[in-house]
């Protein structure tokens, strides 16, 4: 630890050098000074973590400078010497960041005592930084990984409540995204590595690849970055586009991550960038236009940029459709569900393979929406879904990519019609938590569940109360509550950004509820927080 001694008189400064074995009780001289106005300059050049001064001193005193000193540098540990006149005196003043008080002529057990105590201290201090950075860290990230989740969600999942979506995207402070204007572009980055010597590097440098994009992205306004574990070594980044400016933004991200991801990783980078896409409804169509220009690029560890944008070709893959899959598929009528496959993927002449890529891209994010849905993604599926989107991506034959689409549908419709049919319900409550637990903040009601599930109401309620052991609402609470505690944490979010994350748009209301199930507030919780620090 670094010190300033601070003396009007040379001997005391040379007799406090010769006191204490400095080095070897960790410490450090690093300057001195013969007055307050001199060390207070100093301090404000030399990186110092300990000041002895004494209070009698010319220009500015001894007093005056620690005062200065606990306003200007905070972290600065202070040491105050004083003769035996002003020694009660002075101590009785209790200066905040003053560590000890020590009587002319110093005793060099007591300095050494007193040093002891400053590191233990600072040690202290160090610790529970480094611990609080790491809980704010986490928490921060929490935030971002619900964005990130989010928008996966919305590239991957059914959207079956445009509303609900809106809502979910203001509470993250996503809300630029819920414009019906908003346009938006998609761009695929994955990573390959030139050096075939280690196997493992692209393992792993996955995390800090992630964590670069994250940051990449915060330098742009409207740019975020999220992950699919369905595509190993890829990041996917959205941003809202300018109609005069997401040229340029769009070859500026480029260049941003090919030229950090060459100097800090030493790897390859393949890009591919998907057509600018308008609303929510259209967010699938940009994702996977971003895929498919990245699916056209060549074998080989080299960096390569496919542009999508080139293409005017337009995909049609209406909500309607969507909705016609998916009834058929919960209400087990397979025969529609291979008819509603033929008439979008078989029988056109004129179709070509980038359209049907997409279209059957769009099947296969519909199928897997819905095996997570009803939680049915077992190995067997996830297998069958891995060899459709490889069967996809390679393009040679259009029948085997409907073949194993409908294979996968149908191993679907069969296990779904169990989930459904399981004697006790416990299948369908086991769904309807999962659901909950990803769509808590929105606004949920036992009719919207019963829609979502295909299930009368009344009876989703008798057999959720009786498995879960507590009603619908009492479950959607007590799930808001523990992530707001969580939240909480996180000071860099007000208690009303919080009160909308958690589904609340009333903040006096989320801290009622919050009091009622805690017994504090939401401040007094976070002040609780801060004391325990």
């Amino acid at each position: 630890m670094k010190v300033l001694i601070t003396d009007d008189e040379i001997q005391i400064r040379k007799g406090l050098r010769l006191k204490v074995e400095w080095e070897k009780e960790g410490f450090q001289i690093v300057e001195e000074a013969s007055n307050g106005q001199e060390a207070l300059d100093l301090l404000k050049k030399v990186e110092v973590d300990v000041v002895i001064t004494d209070v009698r001193m010319p220009i500015m005193d001894g007093i005056e400078f620690v005062k200065r000193v606990s306003k200007e540098h905070p972290n600065v540990k202070v040491i105050v010497l004083s003769g035996y006149s002003d020694f009660e005196y002075v101590r009785s003043t209790m200066i905040e960041g003053v560590i000890d008080y020590l009587l002319k002529p110093v005793d060099p057990d007591e300095l050494v005592e007193a040093l002891k105590r400053i590191r233990i201290a600072a040690e202290e201090e160090k610790r529970k930084r480094i611990e609080s950075d790491r809980m704010n860290l986490l928490v921060h990230n929490q935030l971002e990984e619900m964005r990130e989740q989010y928008l996966l969600h919305l590239v991957k999942e059914e959207l079956s409540e445009l509303n609900m979506a809106i809502e979910r995207l203001q509470q993250l402070q996503l809300e630029d995204f819920a414009n019906e204007n908003a346009q938006v572009q998609f761009l695929t980055v994955e990573i390959r590595e030139s050096d075939c010597n280690n196997p493992n590097k692209l393992k792993e440098l996955w995390l800090p690849f992630r964590m670069m994009c994250r940051e990449i992205a915060q330098g742009y306004v409207g740019m975020y970055s999220f992950y699919d574990v369905s595509y190993a070594n890829m990041i996917h980044f959205i941003y809202l586009v300018d109609s005069n400016q997401f040229i340029h933004s769009s070859s500026s991200l480029v260049k941003d991550v090919q030229r950090n991801v060459k100097e800090f990783m030493d790897l390859e980078t393949v890009i591919g960038i998907g057509k600018v896409v308008t609303g929510l409804p259209e967010f699938k169509t940009g994702y996977i236009s971003a895929l498919l220009s990245w699916s056209q690029s060549q074998m080989g560890s080299y960096s390569q940029v496919i542009d999508g944008t080139v293409n005017n070709e337009i995909f049609e893959f209406s909500a309607g459709f969507e909705k016609k899959l998916i009834n058929s598929i919960e209400d087990a009528n397979y025969e529609a569900f291979k008819s509603n496959i033929y008439s979008i993927l078989g029988g056109k002449n004129n179709q070509s393979i980038m359209s049907f890529s997409f279209a059957a891209n769009r099947i296969l994010f519909l199928l897997g929406s819905l095996a997570r849905k009803y939680d049915i993604d077992t190995i067997d599926i996830n297998k069958m879904i891995w060899n459709c989107q490889q069967s996809i991506w390679e393009l040679n034959s259009h029948s085997r990519v409907m073949e194993q689409l409908i294979y996968l549908g149908h191993s679907i419709i069969e296990k779904v019609y169990e989930a459904r049919c399981s004697s006790n319900g416990t299948a369908i409550v086991e769904n309807v938590r999962r659901y909950l637990e990803q769509h808590y903040a929105s606004e949920i009601s036992l009719t919207t569940l019963s829609e979502q599930f295909h299930i009368n109401s009344t009876y989703l309620s008798d057999i959720f109360k009786n498995y879960v052991g507590q009603n619908f609402s009492d479950y959607l609470i007590n799930l808001r509550m523990d992530n707001a505690k969580s939240l909480l944490k996180d000071n860099q979010l007000k208690i009303i950004d919080v009160a909308h994350l958690v589904g609340f748009s009333n903040s006096g209301y989320f801290s009622t509820v919050f009091k009622k199930h805690f017994g504090q507030t939401p401040v007094e919780f976070r002040k609780s927080l801060q004391l325990s620090q």
